[in-house]
């Protein structure tokens, strides 16, 4: 059974970071790119950032570029999202998804994802 856990979210000041990890279990994990999205209440879930297999390669969505930053850990089967100089528009239920791919590929399109995470909120307050 493939599971995807989010952790580390939570109430943060504007300007302040946090970093959210997403631990994986029932898969292959350097089978899959990575990716975290995020949805804030009344809008639809957008793409945050995407890292490859090997964790080579990463994309950013333009919103959070330069203030988040995707790493993973394949030894420990886990993906994680540094978050700094957070803005109260960065407020949103967080969520890592997992896709099998190929070598080097990124994936940023949710609908490509094969597995999702329940989410973890993140409040940044003003």
């Amino acid at each position: 059974q493939v599971q995807l856990v989010e952790s580390g979210g939570g109430l943060v000041q504007a300007g302040g970071s946090l970093r959210l990890s997403c631990a994986a279990s029932g898969v292959t994990f350097s089978s899959y790119a990575m990716g975290w999205f995020r949805q804030a209440p009344g809008k639809e879930r957008e793409f945050v950032g995407a890292i490859s297999r090997s964790g080579g390669r990463t994309y950013y969505a333009d919103a959070v570029k330069g203030r988040f930053t995707i790493s993973r850990d394949n030894a420990k089967n886990t993906v994680y999202l540094q978050m700094n100089s957070l803005k109260p528009e960065d407020t949103a239920v967080y969520y890592c998804a997992a896709a099998l791919t190929s070598t080097g590929v990124l994936v940023t399109r949710g609908p490509l994802y094969d597995y999702w995470g329940q989410g973890t909120q993140v409040t940044v307050s003003s």
